[in-house]
C-alpha cells in the first residue's frame, strides 16, 4: 500500500506561480513512476508529468517549458512546480504513484489549483 498526500494548491492570477508538493509513505520501495494528474469541470483527468525512478520525465504538451516535475533524493516527495500559469490550468491536481509488475496505481485526495484571469 501507498498513501499520497498532497498539498500547495490555491488561488493565483494568471502568470503567477504555485508549486504542489506530493508526499509518499507505505511501500515507497515498490514505487515506480509518480506523476501529476489534473481534472477540470466536465473534462477527463489527464496526465499532466510524470517521473520514473530512474529520473525520466515527460510532459503534457500543453505545459510544456511551464511546469517542472522534480523529486527529492530519498524519492519520497514529487513536486509540481508550475509558472506562467493561464486560466485553462484551473483543476484538481490529483498526485499518482504506480507500483510493482501489475502497475496499481494510487491517488492522492487532489488539490485545488484555479488561476484567475
Amino acid at each position: 500500500q501507498v498513501q499520497l498526500v498532497e498539498s500547495g494548491g490555491g488561488l493565483v492570477q494568471a502568470g503567477g506561480s504555485l508549486r504542489l508538493s506530493c508526499s509518499a509513505s507505505g511501500s515507497i520501495f515498490s514505487i515506480n513512476t509518480m506523476g501529476w494528474y489534473r481534472q477540470a469541470p466536465g473534462k477527463q483527468r489527464e496526465l499532466v508529468a510524470a517521473i520514473t525512478r530512474a529520473g525520466s520525465t515527460n510532459y503534457a504538451d500543453s505545459v510544456k517549458g511551464r511546469f517542472t516535475i522534480s523529486r527529492d533524493n530519498a524519492k519520497t516527495t514529487v513536486y509540481l512546480q508550475m509558472n506562467s500559469l493561464k486560466p485553462e490550468d484551473t483543476a484538481v491536481y490529483y498526485c499518482n504513484a504506480v507500483t510493482g509488475s501489475l502497475s496499481k496505481c494510487y491517488w492522492g485526495q487532489g488539490t485545488q489549483v484555479t488561476v484567475s484571469s
